[in-house]
């Protein structure tokens, strides 16, 4: 039987096993030079069997530590005691990572390293978390998780690390920070952060999560959602909350990590509800989520058509979002109650081979059915509360809610870009402007004729989005080098295509307004155009 201990957080003890981590290399680039490419591919594909032959006769600290703490599993004494000459076998015990079972030291605990890339520059850290299925079986154990289980950076972590904001902020939140991955990455961008959760031992592991990376500028709590920051106002809040729509019921496990404990989608809609109350303003809360489409018959959106049913859940969050607050809600996919159900049974370690398999999937969609869920969407959500002009009146709020299914890269500098791009439309379009760097154009010909049949902008980053112009609106785009303004572009084209300026601007403005917030163009600092 693995011992689930819970880490004790000690910051000599973790400067210490920072220090040999350190000497032994413990990196992402020599794990994977020391067990091949191939190899570290398939460990994410949960097989590791090839990591353990290519480090079968090696007893260097790379290899002894890349055993104990990246794969879970238990390694001599001996070498584990001359890979941690600073912090030792004792000191590993006192920190709750692992212990000792003869001549064997067992891990309780993995210790990944996790590399990021931000404004900044790039970096890693060692990020400490559980053990996953494969330690667990790998240690006679059945491979399904505990209900406190504390989850490493995985999928979902790393998504939302994407679409967070590279903003400056006074103060930030994590709420339900789990291993700490998010507040260590907002950390780098604000004065102080605040850390909550509802497991102690999530927290323990964040805390000591963050004594290996040397940060100090963040604080932890204990409590459900915004209780442990009643009356606190933040910058930024960033949450990968426990949204995953689970049945109550006694023969359903439940997990810390993943679990709200409320009834289908209430606590995303409890998040974006309470989350303004805790904005400063120019604020943004940023979140994943999972959100219901119900039965229309039934539910909000009733008498829709078989084709809009897949917008319904979007349009049962917006109506949760405070009309009068900048929201911009992007729905990545749609999962089927049967697809959904099944994705995260397994989740849980529970396989069609299972007994209690077929029991839990007639729980889930049992639960569905009882509330009409057609359709289970995911994405992204950031609510802000309205930046002010410099004049002291609110800019006028920004309600976007789509369905984005294309490759996102770089999604928190779009988020970004957008909002600046809204805000600066705010008094009009602004007087110069800039196409984006990453922004090509791709014209469609017919054989035999000179005209373009289609002429497409393309974005590179961001939400990776194409859009048709014609012939009008390309040449303006084409010409916004920064140095002419918008009115010289606009007579310049009006004289081209023989038509009165005020007809063509009053065609393009509109047009203009989507390119600015979508991020095709970018306002020029008026200071620097002068």
């Amino acid at each position: 039987m693995v011992r689930h201990l819970t880490p004790r957080p000690d910051s000599l003890l973790c400067a210490a096993l920072a220090a040999d981590l350190d000497a032994a290399d413990l990196r992402s680039e020599p794990l994977r030079d020391a067990w091949g490419a191939e190899a570290d591919d398939a460990l994410a594909r949960g097989i590791r069997s090839p990591l353990l032959r290519a480090l079968a006769a090696r007893t260097d600290p790379l290899a002894t530590l890349g055993r104990l703490f990246v794969l879970g599993m238990p390694q001599p004494l001996s070498d584990v005691a001359a890979a941690l000459p600073r912090t030792g076998v004792d000191g590993v015990e006192r920190l709750g990572l692992a212990y000792r079972s003869d001549d064997l030291v067992v891990p309780a605990a993995l210790i990944r390293p996790q590399s990021f890339v931000d404004a900044d520059g790039v970096g890693e850290w060692w990020i400490a978390s559980d053990l996953d299925e494969l330690a667990l079986q790998h240690l006679d154990e059945d491979g399904v998780l505990p209900p406190d289980h504390v989850l490493g950076v995985g999928g979902a972590s790393r998504t939302l690390a994407s679409l967070v904001m590279p903003i400056e902020v006074e103060r930030a939140l994590d709420l339900g920070t789990g291993c700490g991955i998010q507040a260590l990455l907002v950390s780098r961008h604000a004065g102080s952060v605040v850390a909550t959760d509802i497991s102690e031992r999530a927290l323990a592991y964040a805390e000591l999560n963050a004594m290996l990376a040397g940060v100090h500028n963040i604080e932890f709590r204990l409590g459900s959602l915004f209780e442990p920051v009643a009356g606190e106002s933040f910058g930024l809040i960033v949450s990968n909350p426990p949204f995953v729509i689970t049945p109550r019921g006694a023969d359903v496990p439940e997990y810390e990590y993943r679990d709200g404990g409320l009834v289908g989608d209430a606590l995303v809609e409890a998040f974006v509800r309470t989350a303004p109350q805790h904005l400063v303003p120019g604020g943004s809360a940023q979140l994943l989520g999972n959100w219901e489409s119900i039965d229309p018959s039934t539910g909000p959106g009733a008498g829709a058509t078989g084709s809009e049913t897949g917008a319904l859940g979007v349009r049962r969050l917006e109506s949760w979002i405070d009309p009068a607050l900048d929201a911009w809600v992007v729905q990545r996919e749609t999962l089927s109650p049967l697809g959904y159900a099944e994705l995260w049974i397994r989740d849980g370690g529970t396989t069609p081979r299972d007994p209690a398999f077929d029991s839990l999937l007639d729980a889930w969609l049992d639960d569905f059915d009882a509330r009409g869920v057609t359709e289970i969407g995911f994405g992204y959500v950031l609510i802000r509360r309205p930046a002010v002009r410099e004049s002291g009146t609110p800019v006028p709020p920004l309600r976007r809610f789509e369905t984005i299914a294309q490759a996102v890269t770089s999604a928190g500098r779009a988020f970004r870009d957008g909002l600046a791009g809204h805000d600066a439309l705010a008094d009009g379009v602004p007087d110069r402007l800039l196409v984006a760097p990453d922004v090509t154009e791709a014209r469609h010909h017919i054989p035999g004729q000179d005209a373009p049949s289609v002429i497409e902008l393309r974005q590179g980053g961001g939400f990776g989005r194409t859009v048709s112009v014609d012939p009008a609106l390309a040449g303006f785009v084409g010409v916004c080098d920064g140095e002419l303004t918008v009115g010289q572009i606009t007579s310049a084209l009006a004289e081209l295509f023989e038509v009165p300026p005020a007809a063509l601007w009053a065609d393009l403005e509109p047009r203009l307004r989507t390119l600015v917030t979508d991020g095709f163009l970018v306002r020029v600092d008026p200071d620097i155009a002068e």
